[in-house]
């Protein structure tokens, strides 16, 4: 059988660069280079990288191929079974492959593949190249591996890590949920870049410190150090519009107000996904007629973007007009996924339609070939729970694959004191108590049942319960602003 020479291999990188948007093309070209031996090694060539050269190639148009959400031809995962390919047909992988596979096993979510990869590239190597152990830090921080993994990757690290491998250390900080660290490092990194605030600013927001996030953002604003005049990028202004959009009070609102008046002074596009957090921001502060305007002013609207109206919709009384855009939604050919139908469910249940929820949920698992999470049972419990129909509602929770946690319980419970079903309450509530031990609210909850039920001496019990376990009640808290945030 006859080899590919390296001409064609310049042919072939050419080819996939330029017909990546036509993925069709990626899979008659894979079929090529399978039928023509062309990823079976040479043994006439000394060089094994020539070997690795079209694996490289398609691995990494696997990798883009997947990442793009109209197409479903090609997996995350595609390049790991490529490199198991290429291992087995004697191929030698180089500092060109890992940063690809690496990659590949973020997007998969495979811890087990991360490590793996790094035991390869120890043993072939290649661990201390910067490229590679920057993809190493990266991949650690992005499949649930503790931050300590990544940390040590990055500590072992020949030279001065660069301003990328920083990066790179400060996200997996922050993924990993360990925010002082995150804190520290960022204030000893010797050089920052927007990439760097922005990361500390979204893993601030992610992990609830939404305030300090946006101390954070003031930070970034001030810094001289990258000139006065640059522009706020996208990844920038969503970070942010995601804190203020989560942070309570008129104070995220006027912050956001602030970061919106920004794009439109300094006339951002608004791309799907800055109109997608824009209108979750004034959906989450009430503002509903922003939330029109903004999503009207969206050209290019994703799932994601009609999921943020539909949810803003549904949570402030305006059901009706959730399921109507629904219907649009649908009629332009757009998928609804687990959220669309969270903010489906939720409507329903809040408007009082239980058939037409039951009906969508139905719709959910056998049209649409979507798996329900436990926020769509407990959608599903609180809509029957709230019409009355209790047994219904506990078949829903008998039958699910999974054990039900507390949100689930306490969705029904809501509806037991709605209903005055206070023996289903009781029971209920014995149930959170042993889920939640040390949750107050709980405890406060089932007391009020108890009280509301006439029931004085079980009620005044489980205010001796709750002092014998010190468990002490959440105090209330309340904010005041005092000074806006100006955006130059």
């Amino acid at each position: 059988m006859r080899r590919t020479s390296p001409y064609t291999y310049a042919v072939l990188e050419r080819h996939l660069r330029e017909h990546f948007p036509f993925p069709r093309r990626l899979l008659q070209l894979h079929a090529l280079l399978l039928t023509s031996g062309a990823l079976l090694p040479d043994p006439k060539r000394s060089a094994a990288t020539i070997a690795a050269f079209p694996y490289n190639c398609l691995a990494h148009a696997h990798l883009r191929l997947s990442a793009a959400a109209s197409y479903s031809v090609s997996s995350p995962s595609a390049p790991l079974r490529l490199f198991a390919a290429m291992i087995a047909a004697g191929a030698r992988p180089n500092r060109h492959s890992f940063p690809t596979l690496l990659k590949s096993a973020s997007a998969s979510g495979s811890s087990t593949a991360a490590g793996a990869l790094h035991a390869q590239c120890l043993r072939r190597g290649l661990a201390s190249d910067r490229f590679v152990a920057c993809s190493l830090v990266s991949a650690y921080g992005r499949t649930g591996h503790p931050s300590r993994d990544a940390r040590k990757v990055f500590d072992e690290m020949e030279g001065s890590p660069d301003l990328a491998a920083c990066n790179a250390l400060l996200d997996a900080l922050c993924l990993a949920g360990d925010l002082e660290t995150a804190g520290t490092f960022f204030e000893r990194m010797e050089a920052r870049d927007a990439v760097s605030w922005t990361t500390l600013l979204s893993g601030l927001s992610r992990g609830g410190r939404h305030r300090c996030a946006l101390e954070v953002f003031s930070g970034f604003l001030l810094d001289n150090s990258m000139g006065r005049r640059r522009r706020l990028e996208e990844p920038t202004l969503v970070s942010v519009l995601s804190a203020c959009a989560n942070l309570d009070g008129a104070e995220g609102l006027v912050a956001g107000m602030a970061v919106h008046a920004y794009m439109v002074h300094h006339e951002v596009e608004l791309t799907a996904f800055l109109g997608t957090a824009l209108v979750d921001m004034y959906g989450k502060h009430g503002r509903l007629g922003c939330c029109r305007s903004v999503f009207d002013a969206v050209h290019d609207k994703k799932v994601c973007t009609w999921n943020a109206l539909l949810s803003a919709f549904a949570n402030h009384g305006m059901e009706t007009e959730a399921l109507v855009k629904l219907n649009t939604m649908r009629a332009e050919g757009l998928l609804p996924n687990q959220i669309t139908f969270l903010a489906l469910l939720t409507a329903c249940a809040r408007a009082g339609l239980v058939e037409v929820g039951l009906y969508w949920f139905e719709a959910m698992v056998v049209e649409y070939r979507v798996t329900p999470l436990m926020v769509h049972y407990g959608c599903v419990v609180d809509l029957l729970g709230r019409a009355g129909r209790f047994a219904e509602a506990v078949q829903v929770i008998e039958r699910m694959p999974f054990a039900p946690d507390a949100s689930v319980w306490g969705a029904l419970l809501a509806a037991c004191k709605l209903r005055g079903n206070m023996e289903l309450a009781m029971e209920i509530g014995r149930k959170l108590m042993a889920l939640e031990p040390q949750q107050s609210g709980r405890y406060v909850t089932i007391r009020n049942v108890y009280l509301e039920d006439g029931n004085w001496q079980a009620g005044m019990r489980m205010g001796e319960v709750m002092q014998e376990a010190g468990i002490k009640k959440t105090a209330g808290q309340s904010s005041v602003v005092l000074h806006s945030t100006s955006i130059p």
